[in-house]
Order: structure tokens, then sequence, then C-alpha cells
């Protein structure tokens, strides 16, 4: 059950805007649940020089199979250009917790 849950994370210059994207993923079935740190530093470096933001971490508890929808969803709602897109594989849990990750995003 474990290897079939990821965590996938981005992240939002935007409190508002990163409550959105938590709320719509879970509305969409396409995450069980999200979690938003609350504001983070961010150095990066774009358009040849280094930037620094306040950003939000948004983190999606989901399965592999519906990864890619949420992938895709995620760059059409998105503002920016290149947003963060990483995928953590969960190797353990709870087993009641990663059934209900699953139970959650099953596709009716």
């Amino acid at each position: 059950m474990a290897n079939d849950i990821v965590i996938a994370q981005t992240t939002s210059d935007n409190e508002d805007q990163a409550k959105s994207l938590a709320r719509g993923a879970v509305e969409s079935k396409l995450a069980a649940g999200v979690h938003i740190d609350s504001p983070i530093t961010a150095f990066y470096w774009w358009k040849n020089q280094v930037e620094t933001a306040q950003e939000w971490r948004i983190s999606y508890m989901t399965t592999t199979d519906r990864l890619p929808a949420l992938e895709a969803w995620l760059h059409e709602k998105h503002p920016y250009d290149v947003p963060q897109w990483i995928t953590l594989p969960v190797t353990g849990g709870s087993e009641a917790y990663l059934s209900w990750v699953s139970e959650e995003t099953a596709q009716d």
C-alpha cells in the first residue's frame, strides 16, 4: 500500500492562492488531504539573478494513480511560469491512513 502513496509538493507566494490550490485539489478528489506550511523564505535563481521570496509550501497526499491528473491540474491552475513540482515516495505509514488516502482519491 505505501508504494501507491506519494506526497507531491509545490509552493505559492500568496497564502490565499495556496489555500485555493489546496481546496481545489481536495474538492476534485486529486488529493485526500493537503498541508500548507506557514511562510518559508525561498532563495532561487531566476532570470540570471538570485531572488528571495516568502512562500507557502503546499503538500498533497495522493496516490500514484492520481498523480498525473493532479500535476496537470496544478499546472493549469498555478500562476507561476515554472512552479515547483516534486514528488516524494511514501515508504511506510499507518495502514489506516494509507488506506484513507487511497479511498479518498479513488475515481468514481
